[in-house]
């Protein structure tokens, strides 16, 4: 429960997620833990309901700041997530409850939590990627085996189109039918090109079976059916 990894304050880093290097001064965020890894420039519409958070919202519109997004599990909080600016409020109702619409910025790592307001607050360092970039043709590769995954999953049909000569992986990730470990794991890396060799090799490890599956189900397609 949510409720629960607040109360025990317990932090836990996923599987494989390396301690994150101090590349900017400290500061201290609004903590927001959702059942969910947010992703930078992913979208995250929000109904926002209970009184603490509504009161979040508040004060990050009143100062016109973000708010950290943080994945709770039953074992606690994950010690990386991602902050989320408020791009618009999509309806206000009533009784306080409001939908925004969220997009995912910069990466942090929690160091301290701060219980002291109504809603959870942390004390976080900021990271980015280091390092050299994924290749083109990695990208497109990964690009290639994501929406085949997605197709023979039955989930996203179109190809939208992506820029190649920009990193892809969190925007695939953010689509793909990957658990929460895999997508803490994926948040806390410092290497697009770690980040998209770890997608590619997602994809390669399940397609064999995915293809299985849609070359027995096509043959059997072809053998009649009940009346």
């Amino acid at each position: 429960m949510i409720a629960d990894a607040i109360k025990t304050s317990t932090l836990t880093r996923g599987r494989g997620a390396p301690k994150a290097r101090i590349i900017t001064s400290r500061m201290k965020i609004p903590l927001f833990p959702l059942e969910v890894v947010l992703f930078p420039e992913a979208a995250l519409p929000l109904h926002i309901f209970e009184d603490r958070y509504k009161e979040m919202v508040s004060v990050c519109l009143a100062e016109k700041i973000g708010f950290g997004v943080v994945c709770a599990q039953r074992e606690g909080l994950a010690v990386v997530g991602c902050t989320a600016e408020i791009v618009r409020i999509l309806e206000q109702y009533p009784d306080g409850r409001l939908d925004i619409l969220c997009q995912g910025a910069n990466r942090f790592e929690i160091e301290n939590l701060d219980n002291s307001r109504n809603f959870l607050q942390a004390e976080v360092d900021f990271f980015s990627d280091e390092g050299v970039p994924a290749t083109r043709a990695m990208r497109e590769q990964c690009t290639a085996l994501h929406f085949e995954v997605l197709e023979l999953t039955g989930g996203e049909k179109a190809h939208r189109a992506f820029d190649l000569d920009e990193p892809v992986a969190f925007r695939l990730a953010w689509a793909s039918p990957t658990d929460l470990s895999f997508r803490i794991e994926l948040l806390a890396m410092r290497s697009d090109a770690e980040r998209t060799e770890r997608l590619i090799a997602l994809y390669s490890a399940m397609l064999p079976k995915l293809r299985r599956g849609a070359q027995a189900s096509s043959v059997a397609g072809r053998n009649g059916h009940i009346m």
